[in-house]
């Protein structure tokens, strides 16, 4: 100890009995400490701080410290994620255990190649957890990111079960291809190519293929992560540019066993019905008894029918001391709201991760997902004319006509291009089977303290057969019957190795990573048919045995391979909590592209500071986090045809010639003019976004501004003069640009140990504008009705919005209902909603829980080419009506036009999903966890002035090359379900 003398001011003072005071102070010897989580593992990066000295330290790799420190002083240990600890200096050592705290910032998110805390994160990225996103029947994956990511919009192509989706984020950024970003699946990227066979086109439109991720059973899904920005994308590079959707599966976590059982039935409706004209509003608009046939039929109620679904998963998971596993297994059965559509899923899952060598040098991890899926569909095809869709025929079908007829056969129209539609579904027949297997195994091996090599090796397989009939039928459709049988094989395989390397000095944190990749894509596909087939129930069916009847039509084919060749880095620096630096550089190579540009290069660069561990904001209690971002990056687009770089060419008759003056020798045809200049389109983005926590976690969230740019956007454009063929594909000078904010506000209202209640809401705004295109204008957006062939809705254009309507305006009617039209076609904007939104709640009382989800959108425009088939002169033609015209006394002279008399506005609010639930616990039976019960009700209602099935779609409409936006054509609608459900815990 150490004495202190001090002199006293005045030695004469009575009340001072000696002359000098001894103070005592602690000498100051350095303390050795280490900071632990609750399992003991180092935590690195905890600040350590003296609360009589202000003097600081960081904890290195292994979680150890040294500071300066009296016996008896207080010590504060801060690090994200976990509580604050405050210690008291006791001898020369310490170990200091924390404690998981509230705040999200220490939560582990999954980026590429990797994972991060979120208070390290420089990018703009959203994860998303299975609690916080199982809700209600989910098939596929992408229907899950619904109303729960700021800057991510899910259109339904098709209420169809397991039907396709487009998922946008941030806007639409190209012109011919389409926006749908990379999924990728415990480390295996996915391709957006059709993994199911398509449909053929018997006389009622071909169908697209199903979603090809609703393969997945979605209650095997541990987390989903939305990579928005190029900085978190880039590392993903050519297939970036519509951003990056990390899926990760569920791993056995520490503890005992465990084995549950997860179950709900439900029944699933239209969500709603467009309104047409019922038997007597029908009667009376005619104008003359002609087309009334004495009956009273809602068509629509002839077709829809309340669908039954079910589903069952069994799932278990252990976890020891060098590994885990988690294996399940579900069944799902869904029957579709329209007779004769069905889907049904088999799949079954096994992860598996095992550790060895000391301290688990090496730790290798396999992936396994196997599922098989029947499907039977309906003949709604999306080409189909105004002449051959399922669903324009029970829409326009006179609802003075009966199903049946006197002898109890269904009712023959008699017409030409439209029929009874359950007749059309009694001989129509299609049956898809597909299987699919994806896999994958990773090895990690430590090579020496903080340096990794990493090994992923991926699989993923799929083989699927549609069988096609129509039998012979008293329609134009196809009269003799047909069949034909589709068949596709798709084969992915992926290499990958890459080195990652963490350092931890002091205050200073670096991760360097550094990989190499390899993906072939393999794809084949057959068809064969059988025209003149034999009657319905007339022997043995077509798809059992195809030549049983009927003559064979020509057996076609096709395969294609492309491969992917990837180099890629990224550096991650942390300087004392407060400063983050991240920069990622990803090389691609594509056979898809031209022999002068094989190799694209996307770089992205982000900066982060952590205000809140600055001293200015030390003191305020309010501000729990403070993180300002900026980020810059470019990603690429590959998504365009294989070959189309090379010259394409055929033999044909009709360009032969007779050499010897008797034999026709076929001449040379060229089909495609070759561009070996060819590239990625680019897109660049830079990004601002601020995240915080104030007041105990009460308010957390994140700002965001963002600027997306495409630039070389690939279309076939004309060629130049003496070209072999009219138009070739190329780059071409222009931009597309993608602006706004997205805004995600949480806040644990109330959190307490009886009640519970978190709110989340989130917005985003879209400003879409095309700028430089070297043409005037491209069209997209194909238009069925009489008449209307060739005829288009969309137009891209500088100064507006990718994929706005051009047409003519409707200003009304006449004073005898005639339409009153401008003298010219003008451009409206609203194909793409400028606001989406979304809100969750999930109230917690004891034992109840209570959830509820709204989506919503406003500024966005539908052409609804429904509505167009459905004119006033459908009533001089015996078909029905939408009863607005009749309301409105429209003259049934008026000839179907495209015009603005179609768009409607697709503003909606929606309450997406209600759930309530109670979890039960049973003390005689010490074998069960507990037992949640729960109901639920799925898109329970729409807010909505527009006048279709459903303001959240988006019909394939395309043409010439490019894609349509905003179009609605008799699309299969969505459903309205009630579910009754339990999960078991054992």
């Amino acid at each position: 100890m150490v004495g202190v003398w001090l002199s006293c001011i005045s030695s004469s003072r009575a009340d001072i009995p000696n002359h000098y005071r001894y103070y005592q102070v602690a000498s100051r010897e350095p303390v050795k400490g280490t900071v632990v989580g609750p399992d003991g593992t180092p935590i690195a990066g905890a600040t350590v701080r003296s609360l009589s000295t202000k003097q600081t330290t960081t904890t290195n790799e292994k979680g150890e410290f040294t500071l300066p420190a009296a016996e008896g002083e207080k010590l504060t240990i801060t690090v994200v994620g976990y509580n604050d600890q405050e210690v008291t200096v006791s001898g020369t050592s310490l170990r200091v255990t924390m404690t998981i705290g509230s705040s999200q910032l220490g939560e582990a998110v999954v980026v590429g190649y990797g994972s991060r805390k979120k208070s390290d994160l420089t990018g703009a990225l959203t994860q998303l957890k299975a609690d916080n996103i199982r809700q209600g029947v989910t098939i596929s994956a992408d229907n899950m990111l619904q109303g729960k990511v700021s800057g991510v919009r899910i259109a339904q192509s098709s209420g169809e079960p397991g039907a396709g989706v487009d998922v946008f984020i941030r806007g639409v950024g190209s012109i011919r291809s389409g926006s749908t970003p990379l999924f990728v699946i415990d480390g295996v990227p996915l391709s957006n190519d059709n993994v199911s066979a398509g449909s053929p086109d018997l006389g009622l439109g071909s169908t697209d293929a199903k979603n090809p991720l609703n393969f997945l059973n979605t209650s095997d899904i541990e987390t989903i992560t939305v990579l928005k920005d190029a900085s978190a994308a880039a590392i993903y590079g050519a297939r970036g540019s519509n951003g990056v959707v990390l899926i990760t599966t569920k791993r056995g976590k520490k503890g005992d066993p465990s084995l549950t059982y997860d179950s709900y039935v439900g029944t699933s409706s239209v969500i709603r019905k467009i309104r047409v004209l019922t038997a007597s509003e029908y009667r009376k608009a005619l104008p003359s008894p002609t087309f009334d046939h004495g009956g009273n039929t809602d068509w629509q109620d002839a077709i829809f029918r309340n669908g039954f679904i079910q589903n069952h998963n069994l799932s278990f998971a252990k976890t020891t001391a060098t590994g885990s596993f988690t294996a399940s297994l579900s069944r799902l059965d869904q029957n579709g709201i329209i007779k004769n559509s069905d889907f049904n899923r088999t799949t079954a899952r096994l992860n598996a991760e095992e550790s060895f060598f000391d301290n688990k040098r090496l730790i290798v991890k396999m992936n396994l997902t196997a599922s098989n899926i029947d499907e039977t569909g309906i003949p709604n095809g999306n080409t189909a004319g105004s002449d051959g869709q399922f669903m324009m025929y029970a829409l326009m079908a006179n609802p003075t006509r009966t199903i049946f007829d006197s002898t109890g056969k269904y009712t023959n129209f008699n017409m030409i291009q439209l029929f009874n539609p359950l007749y059309v579904l009694s001989v129509y027949d299609d049956r898809t089977n597909t299987f699919r297997v994806l896999g994958n195994v990773e090895a990690s091996l430590r090579l020496l303290p903080g340096l990794n090599y990493r090994f992923n090796l991926g699989l993923d397989k799929s083989t699927s057969e549609r069988n096609t009939t129509i039998y012979p039928n008293v329609t134009d459709r196809t009269p003799q019957g047909a069949y034909v049988q589709n068949d596709l094989k798709y084969l992915t395989t992926l290499l990958e190795h890459y080195l990652t390397y963490n350092l931890a000095i002091q205050k200073h944190q670096v991760e360097v990573l550094g990989g190499f990749s390899y993906q072939k894509f393999n794809a084949a596909g057959t068809a064969f048919g059988m025209q003149n087939i034999a009657a319905q129930n007339a022997g043995v069916p077509p798809m059992y045995n195809p030549g049983y009847s009927g003559t064979p039509s020509s057996p076609s084919g096709y395969a294609q391979e492309n491969e992917l060749q990837s180099y890629f880095g990224r550096l991650n620096y942390n300087y004392d909590n407060r400063f983050l630096l991240t920069a990622s550089l990803r090389a691609d190579g594509s056979t898809r592209f031209g022999a002068n540009n094989k190799y694209g290069y996307f770089p992205s660069f982000a900066v982060g500071w952590n205000l809140t561990h600055e001293s200015f904001l030390q003191n305020v209690s309010a501000i729990r986090s403070l993180k300002l971002r900026a980020s810059w990056g470019q990603t690429g687009n590959q998504e365009v045809p294989n070959k189309i770089t090379q010259a394409s060419y055929s033999l044909s008759a009709a360009s032969g010639y007779y050499l010897d003056g008797t034999n026709l020798v076929n001449g040379l045809v060229v089909n495609r003019t070759a561009n070996p200049d060819l590239k990625w389109e680019l897109v660049e983005q830079y990004n601002v976004g601020l995240d915080f926590e104030l007041f105990r976690n009460k308010l957390y969230g994140s700002l965001e501004y963002y600027n997306k740019t495409t630039k070389d956007p690939i279309l076939n454009i004309p060629s130049q003069p003496l070209s072999p063929t009219s138009t070739v594909w190329a780059n071409v000078p222009g931009e597309i640009v993608n602006k706004g904010f997205e805004l995600t506000l949480g806040s644990q209202l109330i959190s307490s140990k009886d009640l519970s209640w978190t709110i989340d809401v989130n917005g985003s705004t879209l400003k879409n504008t095309i700028k430089g295109l070297p043409v005037s204008q491209l069209f997209s957006g194909s238009i069925s009705g009489p008449g209307l062939s060739g005829v288009t809705a969309n137009i891209y254009t500088n100064g507006y919005a990718a994929g706005s309507f051009y047409m003519l305006n409707h200003l009304g009617y006449d004073q005898n209902g005639k339409d009153i039209f401008s003298a010219n076609k003008q451009i409206f904007q609203g194909a793409i909603p400028t606001f989406n939104f979304g809100f969750n709640s999930l109230l917690r009382y004891k034992t109840l829980d209570l959830g509820i989800s709204f989506i919503g959108q406003t500024g966005g425009l539908l052409f609804n080419n429904t509505a167009l088939e459905l004119n006033i002169n459908n009533l001089s033609t015996d078909r029905n009506v939408l009863k607005k015209y009749v309301d409105a006394k429209a003259n049934l002279g008026n000839q179907v036009t495209v015009s603005s008399l179609y768009l409607e506005k697709s503003d909606f609010l929606r309450l997406n999903n209600l759930r309530l639930g109670n979890t039960f616990t049973f003390k005689q039976f010490p074998w069960m966890q507990s037992f949640n019960l729960y109901v639920s009700a799925q898109n329970l209602f729409t807010i909505t002035k527009y006048s279709g099935y459903d303001p959240l779609v988006n019909t394939d409409k395309s043409a010439n090359g490019n894609q349509s936006l905003g179009v609605d054509y008799a699309t299969y609608p969505a459903a309205k379900t009630f579910l009754l459900g339990a999960t078991i815990k054992f």
